[in-house]
Formats: structure tokens, C-alpha cells, sequence
């Protein structure tokens, strides 16, 4: 290959591609080049999302093999699938451009999708390049550099054994490094005990950084001076647009890099916006009206985190019902922590909450309510069906499971509308335990957080607007706009 250096050969990509290389991504590929000349052998590269710097790394990657293609280069990342996005996108890159023709191999088994070696003067056991997920074995394979490629996600830090198994596979990196071999790692920090922190977090336990002595290179969106790295696709407007859309926490770990501890997730009571207006029902011309105050609701979500136990103990059982408006703004209308009579033998204790839910559904015109069927909540759905269509309220039931960690729902939920003002809190919400578990809640900590958990599974799942039939024994009309039938009379037959 002719000699070039690696910011011109990442011009010449983008040249071929018809595009530009924008200011920031020129240096980070100044960077790279120098790091790689200079023998500096340990290097974090920090910068903003959708930056680019994956495809800047995956660029190096072809240049450097291009240079020497008996180097070995392992890329790990939180889960194969990502770490096979770099190496397909490397093998386009080697077959494409000018600078790295005759290293494509004439053998297919040479080119897969998760591992390739180009044409090289070595016989080595290792492939080029090979892609691996951070739960992988990758005892007995050897490279001269290895890209940790986005390894931080929530899925691999938002717990502190997460953490840990973390740190301790990255560890295993150094028995797979050959002697004076490159790490580099790539990403944005996901939490304030993130591998990327320049100082150490002394309540974890650490005496200095994970990624101590690394060379760093931090490209965060906007400058010193309030200016936007990349401003012909991130204008100022723009950015206040994701800030205001991402929450403060977010924009500030994703686009600013600023390690943001997660119990600054700004669940501040002062935040909410309270109001007394109660729920009003009733018709216009025929159209069914549902306001709160003068605002006309157009959605409505309600769930409900159901657990068994005797009043008072262990955790709560909780229902919410959460509206919308017109103008996108969050009505938190109403949290229920239910209970249920133990003297009451009659009646067993399910059939007595699912007996309230339905209750809480018909107070509240709710067109469905969402049920967590994790743990207790799968022998539910049935019963509480049972129960509406005997009590003749139209409402369906929605059987739901979460997924991620109890803490980081929360914060997702909360985080953004909280910052932007959007969430309305009926006054009856104050006299529920809820408001004191946002002003007492720490993520990790064994305190209340069942009422956060409900109303966070209003906020994050999707209203809903399903057609509410009407009942033989006295269904209401569907009050959300577009939620009936309509008849479209044509003048021909079908």
C-alpha cells in the first residue's frame, strides 16, 4: 500500500462515500495517528452519540492492517451482535477502498461475518480481525490490539454486580494482549461508577480509576464556550431539543460525557405540578368529552404492580392511572396502594384487589389497565377480568412484564418529564405514600419504591387506544378522539 497517514486515508473514504469529514472527526483520527506513532499503547476515546467514532475506530482498523497485515486486532463489545457491526463494517471498508486492495482473500471460510484474515505474509493462528461479545471466552486467543467498543451499556453497569463481572472481564484483556499490544477503548459513560471516570470512586472501593494512565481523548457536544462540536448536524436548537426530550441525566452522560450518578435522577416533588380539578365526563353533540379542568384528555394508560401480603407489609400493591392531553402533558390522576381484608375469609385476598382495580377502572373511564405479570401478577389477568365483565365495565386487560432493572425504569420514566415541567400530580397523589418515596428513594437501597414503580410503568408504556367496546349492561362511549367506529357510505357496491 502506498504510504499514507490515517487521517488522509479516512478522507479518502469519505471522499469515495461523497462525504465530508467533519472538524471532530478529523481529530479524532489526528489523534489516533499520533498515539499509534508515538508508541502510546493505552487510550480511551471518549465522545458524544452518533459522533461517528465507530466508524473512525473501524477505519483505523483497515489502515493499520493496511500498514501490517500480520497485525491481529480483537474487537469486544457488550454483546456479539455489536461487535460484529465493526468487523462487517471493516470488511466493506478493505474491499472498497483504493488503499487496501489485494488484502480481501480469495477463500470464502476467510471472510465471515464474525471473524476475517486478509492476505498477510505471517502464518498465524488468529484471524485479522475477529469480533467477540464481553460474556465470551477468549482464553488462548492472542491480538496486538484490542477495541473494547462500547462494553460499558446499561445492561453491563446498571447494577454493582454487573459492575464487578464488568471490571472483571475486562481484566482477562491483558493475558490476551501480545507484548507492546494497543488497547483502546470506545464509548460514553452510562453511569457516575463508569470504567471511563478519571478519578476514582472511593465509596466503591477503588483507590484510583479503572482506565488509570490511559491516554484520553474526550469530545463532548458542546465546547467550553458553548459552541456545538458538530454544528451542521447538532445546531444549538437541536440540542436544546434532545436535552429537553433525553432528561438532563441522560444528555449530560450520553452527548456531554460527564459520569452522572444515578440517584441524581432529580425525583424531586417540588418538580411536579400540582392541581385539585377533578376528572369531568360528559358529551358534546354527541361526542364524548373527557377534561381535567379546562384540558380535554386524548389518552390514558393505568397499571397496575400487584403483590399478596398482609397490610402494612411487605411490598405494596399498587394501581395508576396516568392521562394525557392534547398538548402531550402528564396527568398523574390518581395512586391507589390497595389492601386487602384478612378477616374477610369469603373472599380470598386476589379476588378482593382485583375487585378494587375494577372499581379504580370504572371511577376513572380507563379504557384498559395494564397488568405486571412478573412473579405473583401471571395468575391475575384472568381473575380481574372476570371481575370487570361480571361488574359490566368495559375495560380491557393488557397482561405486561418488565424487563430491565427496577432502578433504571425509574429514572428513565421520571428523569425527562420531571425536568421539563410535564408532570401534573393530582392533590389526593400527596396524601399517598408515593410522594414521600420520591423524596426518600436511593437506587439499591431496600426502601418503598412500589408507587414509583406503577406510576414509572404509566410513563413509559404507550397510551392506550385501543376502541373501548360498549357493554350490554351499560357500556360508556369511547372519550378519546378517534377512538369510535366510523361509516364511509360509497356510492358503489364491493
Amino acid at each position: 500500500m502506498k504510504t499514507v497517514n490515517f487521517p488522509e486515508f479516512a478522507w479518502i473514504w469519505n471522499q469515495r462515500l461523497g462525504l465530508g469529514t467533519p472538524r471532530h472527526q478529523v481529530r479524532m483520527a489526528r489523534w489516533l495517528a499520533a498515539r499509534w506513532h508515538g508508541r502510546e499503547r493505552e487510550l480511551l476515546l471518549m465522545a458524544f452519540r452518533s459522533s461517528g467514532k465507530s466508524t473512525i475506530v473501524g477505519l483505523f482498523c483497515a489502515w493499520v492492517l493496511a500498514c501490517n497485515p500480520d497485525l491481529r486486532i480483537m474487537v469486544l463489545a457488550a454483546d456479539l451482535a455489536l461487535a460484529k457491526k465493526m468487523v462487517r463494517n471493516v470488511k466493506r471498508i478493505i474491499e472498497r477502498h483504493p488503499l487496501t486492495q489485494g488484502l480481501k482473500p480469495k477463500r470464502r471460510d476467510q471472510w465471515a461475518a464474525d471473524q476475517f484474515t486478509v492476505n498477510r505474509p505471517g502464518e498465524l493462528r488468529d484471524p485479522s480481525m475477529v469480533a467477540k461479545g464481553i460474556g465470551a471466552n477468549i482464553t488462548g486467543s492472542r491480538a496486538e490490539i484490542v477495541i473494547c467498543d462500547d462494553v460499558e451499556v446499561p445492561n453491563t453497569c446498571d447494577t454493582a454486580p454487573k459492575r464487578a463481572d464488568l471490571r472483571e472481564r475486562l481484566a482477562e484483556i491483558e493475558y490476551v494482549m501480545v507484548p507492546g499490544g494497543t488497547q483502546l477503548y470506545v464509548g460514553t459513560p452510562h453511569s457516575y461508577y463508569t470504567i471511563y471516570a478519571d478519578r476514582p470512586r472511593l465509596e466503591a472501593g477503588e483507590s484510583r480509576p479503572f482506565l488509570d494512565g490511559f491516554h484520553r481523548l474526550e469530545l463532548p457536544l458542546i465546547d467550553a464556550r458553548g459552541r456545538s462540536a458538530w454544528p451542521e448536524r447538532f445546531p444549538i436548537e437541536r440540542i436544546g431539543a434532545i436535552r429537553k426530550r433525553s432528561g438532563p441525566n441522560k444528555f449530560d452522560s450520553q452527548m456531554m460525557l460527564r459520569p452522572v450518578n444515578i440517584a441524581d435522577g432529580r425525583l424531586d416533588p417540588d418538580r411536579l405540578r400540582l392541581y385539585e380539578a377533578e376528572l369531568s365526563y360528559g358529551e358534546g353533540n354527541g361526542v364524548p368529552l373527557l377534561t381535567i379542568g379546562a384540558k380535554r384528555m386524548v389518552a390514558a394508560s393505568c397499571w397496575w404492580d400487584p403483590a399478596y401480603g398482609a397490610p402494612g407489609k411487605g411490598d405494596a400493591s399498587v394501581v395508576a392511572a396516568l392521562f394525557t392531553d392534547e398538548d402531550g402533558l402528564y396527568w398523574l390522576h390518581r395512586v391507589r396502594y390497595l389492601e386487602h381484608d384478612p378477616a374477610r375469609t369469603e373472599t380470598d385476598e386476589a379476588t378482593q384487589l382485583c375487585r378494587q382495580v375494577a372499581r379504580f377502572a370504572d371511577e376513572l373511564h380507563l379504557p384498559a389497565v395494564q397488568l405486571e405479570t412478573n412473579g405473583l401478577g401471571r395468575f391475575l389477568p384472568g381473575l380481574l377480568r372476570r371481575e370487570l365483565g361480571g361488574a359490566g365495565i368495559a375495560c380491557a386487560v393488557i397482561e405486561a412484564s418488565s424487563k430491565r432493572a427496577k432502578d433504571q425504569r425509574i429514572i428513565d420514566a421520571f428523569d425527562a418529564v420531571l425536568a421539563a415541567g410535564a408532570l401534573h400530580v393530582h392533590r389526593s397523589v400527596w396524601d399517598t405514600p408515593f410522594i414521600a418515596e420520591m423524596r426518600e428513594w436511593q437506587p439499591g437501597a431496600r426502601g418503598r419504591d412500589d408507587g414509583l414503580d406503577a406510576v414509572a410503568g404509566c410513563l413509559l408504556s404507550q397510551p392506550v387506544r385501543l376502541s373501548r367496546p360498549a357493554s350490554a349492561t351499560g357500556g360508556r362511549p369511547d372519550w378519546r378522539p378517534g377512538g369510535r367506529a366510523v361509516v364511509a357510505h360509497s356510492d358503489f357496491e364491493f
